[in-house]
């Protein structure tokens, strides 16, 4: 059902050697911006300097410092890593879906759902690191279905360090770690002081001690080296920026427009802040509802940030697309559902796409229509997040083990 994933890794830098053949003959270049700014912030770090003389560098500097290949060896370095990184993604999506009881054959089928489409392999090949959070994210899910508690923690830390987005997986994690009362169901009626007092309680355990203490002492200290080295700049840059942030470019966002009219008054960063609150709402009832199933309920926490987030690129998709595979084998939609969404899925894009052109090759005045389209993906994606959950088929998570 799948090529080796030898020949997976030849395709992938047979789009890197064609990026550079058309960044070196043609107008419109291959390569992502972002990758020249990762590159710029490495040479930098090469020179003994901070990498956020780079303007718009907007990263941890672990990043920058993983790329100084770049600057010491070859350019493509980078690429290269984000591509095996792409890679491992699809082989821990196999490793999960094995253990969450899929066969060998069908674990492949259903990772080539990653490891074949195309999105991921032109994201990777042109220089985006979100490859790295994929593998990271799904590294934890991994640990978390093998039961090896201590290295989820690990890699969950590590992602937290090199993104916010996957902070929103930590209540899933602390639900699915708390001890279950076994004598609630026998001894219904109780106390409304019972009933806290145990559900409390249920927090303390040692599975949920190991977890915090290590990801939190983990990211602790991976953030001290960075903090002495760049102090405050640090932090406002990797972390702080991104909850103020106040984009006024055109993007899938619902709320993109009205940062856009309001960005020269007094109430812009404050309308910034109270975008906040749908997400926040939404991911405390998936959280509570759907923690059982930790991989679906992380796929649904992530669509819904990305969806209702006050900035959303197309290469944030990828952030709960490398989840999706996780969940698709649990679905009762046939075949001709499934494709009626995907098809749904990109005619919203279609649709968003069109004034986006008019706006940027054109220079016409189309930002309301963008923005209009904007609010129409986001009902298509709403819907499909509908249709997903009543026809997902959940599991139960087995007990973890702490090593």
């Amino acid at each position: 059902c799948l090529a080796g994933w030898r020949e997976l890794e030849m395709e992938r830098l047979a789009l890197v050697v064609y990026g550079d053949y058309q960044d070196n003959t043609m107008v419109v270049k291959y390569t992502d911006i972002d990758y020249h700014v990762f590159t710029d912030a490495a040479r930098f770090i090469t020179e003994g300097r901070s990498p956020y003389n780079r303007s718009t560098y907007r990263y941890t500097p672990l990043l920058a410092w993983m790329l100084t290949p770049n600057i010491y060896s070859f350019m493509a370095f980078g690429k290269i890593l984000f591509i095996v990184c792409d890679v491992l993604s699809g082989l821990l999506i196999y490793k999960i879906l094995c253990l969450r009881g899929l066969s060998s054959e069908t674990a492949r089928c259903v990772s080539s759902l990653w490891l074949l489409n195309p999105l991921p392999m032109g994201v990777s090949s042109r220089g985006n690191a979100e490859s790295i959070l994929a593998a990271l994210v799904l590294g934890t899910l991994l640990c978390m279905e093998a039961r090896r508690l201590t290295w989820a923690a690990l890699l969950y830390g590590l992602s937290v360090h090199m993104k916010i987005y996957p902070v929103t997986y930590a209540l899933p994690i602390v639900l699915t770690l708390r001890t279950r009362d076994a004598t609630a169901e026998k001894h219904k009626v109780t106390s409304k002081l019972r009933s806290l007092t145990r559900f409390i309680a249920s927090f303390i355990n040692k599975e949920l001690f190991i977890f915090a203490s290590v990801s939190g002492e983990f990211s602790a200290s991976s953030l001290h080296p960075f903090v002495y080295r760049y102090g405050w700049e640090f932090l406002h840059e990797t972390y702080f920026y991104h909850l103020t942030r106040r984009d006024i470019r055109h993007n899938f966002s619902p709320y993109f427009y009205m940062i856009y009219l309001t960005a020269d008054t007094r109430w812009s960063q404050w309308l910034g802040l109270a975008a906040f609150l749908p997400q926040l709402l939404l991911l405390l009832i998936l959280s509570w509802t759907f923690y059982p199933d930790l991989a679906f309920c992380c796929f649904l926490n992530t669509a819904v940030f990305v969806s209702f987030n006050k900035v959303c690129t197309s290469q944030y998709f990828l952030w709960y697309l490398c989840l999706l595979p996780l969940v698709i084998p649990r679905l009762s939609l046939s075949v001709k559902q499934g494709l009626g969404l995907l098809l749904l899925w990109f005619a919203g894009q279609g649709l968003w796409l069109a004034p986006a052109y008019f706006l940027e090759f054109e220079s016409y005045n189309t930002f309301l229509w963008i923005w209009l389209a904007g609010l129409l993906f986001l009902v298509i994606n709403c819907f499909i997040l509908t249709q997903i959950i009543l026809h997902y088929k959940p599991q139960a998570p087995p007990r973890l083990k702490t090593d």
